[in-house]
Parts: structure tokens; C-alpha cells; sequence
């Protein structure tokens, strides 16, 4: 994928509920690479391409939408007020750059300086005291282009310094591109089984929409790619990290929620090293991804999670180890053209080759 395209993905603006100009790109780019491609009534995309065997399914899931702002008041002074769409911390919003509503009209998040605060109020402020500010002197300015439910997104621009990336959004639009990649990859072959590739909703929000597209293919296996949290800041001894960039992407046993089965989580650890891909295992359990919801779908569906890590995840910008993006497509495609014969539910894997 070209860094003209990563960019293109990581800076449209895709808050949860809002995932519509991100699924179009998406769409646009790998519809002329699959044998089927739909999107069902939740807004999920869901492509097929079809395998060189059809006796199982395989799910490849990534989702579009990213954390971001909903403008939940406009006061007559034309200053908005919002709540927070997904997990973000207080204290990366203030003076951050959004945009805002369908049209991306340009808005700065803004709180009392601190030279009129009092000592004792210097404080980080709550969600529901701040304001965005899009310079209008009154709520008769915005008639026509702000309502009360529209979505603001971070206006931060995707750049490539070196050996890393920096944007916005990388939970998940780099799972995106690492499934666009893989789609492209297979021009004019096949992988191994029927794989089914599903850019979902609403993941920040309570995965909501992993579930309904799993129960549409009932796959019989899944693998959820996702942008994962480092932890190599400063202030955090490595005891506490929970993966580090430069060193692959990260294998997840366990996170909130949900055990990845032991055989699965082995059998991606057995690809990455049979094919010498650089790998970690993911230290840490808190958060969540679409493995829960897609593995307790339908009759229950086996899922593993494959990440790459990305320093200040769920913030207006994150940092990307663009080596371990690209190994995280060669572990991708290797898992995609393997032939082993899965046992679901068994300790071990036969393998055909």
C-alpha cells in the first residue's frame, strides 16, 4: 500500500456511528480484488475471496471507526458543548484541533487559560466543562451546519518520519490496511480456504458490530487485527509495558473478556515462525477487541488477535513502527495462505504440508 493511501485512510474522519467516508475508500480500493463484496444493514463491509478449498471459512476482521467527540449542546454563544465517543482521556483533548459534522468544519477544543485560574483550581478539567470553539459569535452562525449529534473527529495528518508513522486513528485504520494489503496480494491467486474480510462498526462503542457480521459468515475461524497500546513511556518501568515497537507484531493470549483458545494462539505463534516473522507476545490484559464479540457469535467461533503496537493509542496522535506494520501483513498472508487442516477444538494442528 502506498503512503499516499495509508494517508488517505488514517485522516478521514470515521467516529464511531459515522464510519460511512472511511468504509467508501476501503470499498473503492479492494471491490475489483474480491469475488464478493457487500455491506450489510449496520454498515459492516464484508468482501470475500474465495479459497483454492471450501471446506472452511476463514474471518480476517478489522474495524473502521476510531474514539472522537458527539456535540451534544450548541449554547448561544455559539461554543459547543460534547461527550466523549469511546475511552479517551481528558487530558488529550485541550486546545486539540477537531473537525466537525459532515462538512469537517474546523473547531478548537478550549478550556480557562491558566492565567485566570485560580492556584487551587489548576486542575485537569472534565469533559463537561470544556468547549469546542469554532468562532462563531452565536448559535444562529451554525444554523444549517452544526446540529446537536453530529460526530468531530481529530484533525491531526498522517505523516511518515523515518522508520515510523504518525496520525491519527491507527486503532484500527492500520488493521484496515493491513487487510487491504492482503486482499491485494492475492491478485490473480487465491488463499488457502474461502476468507471472509470484514471492516466492522462501531468497535470503540461496545463492538457492535463485529457480532452481527461473524453471525452473517459463521466463519470457522477468526482473526481480529488491530492497533494495540505500547507502554515504553517514560514514566512506565518495562515491567509495565505492554508491547514495544520494532520487535513485530504482538500476539494477544488474553485481554478483557476473552481467552484466546491455546491451540489458536499457538498456531499463530507457529506461522510467525515458520515463516521467520518477528513476533512479541502481548504482556498486559486490559482493553478489549472484536474477539470477544465474534467469539462468543452464533455457536461460538474460535478467534485470535494479532496487533501492532502504537505508542498513545485513543488520543488526537499516535506513533507506528512502520516495520512492524509490514510484518503484520506478512503474518497476515501467511495465515491466509496456509493449508494446515485446523482441528477446532483440539490441542493440535495436522498439517497438510
Amino acid at each position: 500500500m502506498s503512503k499516499e493511501l495509508r494517508k488517505r485512510l488514517c485522516d478521514e474522519i470515521g467516529v464511531s456511528g459515522e464510519e460511512y467516508r472511511v468504509r467508501k475508500i476501503i470499498r473503492e480500493e479492494i471491490e475489483s480484488f474480491v469475488d464478493e463484496i457487500k455491506v450489510d444493514k449496520l454498515g459492516n463491509l464484508i468482501a470475500l475471496k474465495k479459497g483454492k478449498m471450501s471446506e472452511k471459512k476463514v474471518l480476517f476482521s478489522s474495524h473502521m471507526d476510531e474514539v472522537g467527540l458527539l456535540i451534544t449542546g450548541i449554547e448561544d454563544n455559539g461554543l459547543l458543548r460534547f461527550t466523549a465517543v469511546g475511552g479517551i482521556d481528558p487530558k488529550v483533548l485541550l486546545s486539540k484541533r477537531v473537525l466537525i459534522g459532515k462538512d469537517n468544519l474546523p473547531g478548537v477544543i478550549g478550556f480557562i487559560p491558566i492565567h485566570l485560574q485560580r492556584e487551587n483550581e489548576v486542575k485537569v478539567p472534565k469533559i463537561k466543562d470544556m468547549r469546542i470553539d469554532v468562532g462563531a459569535s452565536s448559535d444562529k452562525d451554525l444554523k444549517g451546519k452544526i446540529e446537536i449529534g453530529d460526530t468531530a473527529g481529530f484533525s491531526t495528518k498522517y505523516e511518515e518520519i523515518g522508520k515510523m508513522a504518525k496520525g491519527k486513528a491507527f486503532d484500527d485504520r492500520a488493521g484496515c490496511a493491513v487487510l487491504m494489503e492482503v486482499i491485494k496480494s492475492f491478485s490473480g491467486q487465491r488463499p488457502a480456504f474461502d476468507t471472509y474480510f470484514t471492516f466492522v462498526v462501531q468497535e470503540e462503542t461496545d463492538l457492535r458490530g463485529s457480532g452481527a457480521a461473524a453471525y452473517t459468515v459463521k466463519p470457522d475461524v477468526a482473526f481480529v487485527f488491530e492497533g494495540t497500546t505500547v507502554g515504553d513511556n517514560p514514566e512506565l518501568e518495562e515491567k509495565r509495558w505492554s508491547t514495544h515497537p520494532g520487535e513485530g507484531p504482538a500476539i494477544t493470549a488474553f485481554h478483557r473478556d476473552w481467552v484466546v483458545p491455546k491451540w489458536l494462539f499457538g498456531y499463530v505463534i507457529r506461522i510467525a515462525e515458520r515463516e521467520g516473522i518477528p513476533y512479541q507476545i502481548k504482556r498486559t490484559t486490559k482493553g478489549g477487541t472484536d474477539a470477544y464479540r465474534i467469539g462468543t457469535t452464533a455457536n461460538g467461533i474460535p478467534s485470535a488477535v494479532i496487533s501492532i503496537p502504537c505508542r498513545y493509542i485513543h488520543s488526537p496522535v499516535s506513533l507506528m513502527n512502520l516495520d512492524d506494520y509490514a510484518n503484520t501483513v506478512k503474518l497476515a498472508r501467511a495465515i491466509a495462505n496456509a493449508e494446515e487442516e485446523i482441528n477446532m477444538g483440539r490441542e493440535e494442528i495436522q498439517w497438510r504440508r
